[in-house]
């Protein structure tokens, strides 16, 4: 009968305080496991997935540049 009560009830400030640090501490934990698991690239392999983000960025920033300049004479020709 006394279990049944204490299902019933709510813990108290000071547990559930506990408890929310417990649950962060747990996911830290949790975390650092997972990043040992982790296979990170070497230095030359970093480097060439750099590179080829910056010449793909470039190469963005040209295509959406063309297209703004294309988008703006061509209003400027509808407007007048």
């Amino acid at each position: 009968m006394a279990n049944e009560e204490n299902k019933n009830t709510k813990p108290g400030f000071g547990q559930r305080v506990v408890n929310f640090f417990k649950g962060i501490g747990r996911s830290f934990k949790n975390m650092f496991h997972e990043l040992k698991k982790v296979s990170w690239p070497t230095k030359k392999e970093l480097i060439n997935y750099s590179v080829v983000v910056f010449v793909f960025m470039i190469v963005m920033g040209v295509i959406i540049g063309l297209f703004d300049l294309g988008a703006g004479a061509l209003i400027k020709l509808i407007t007048g």
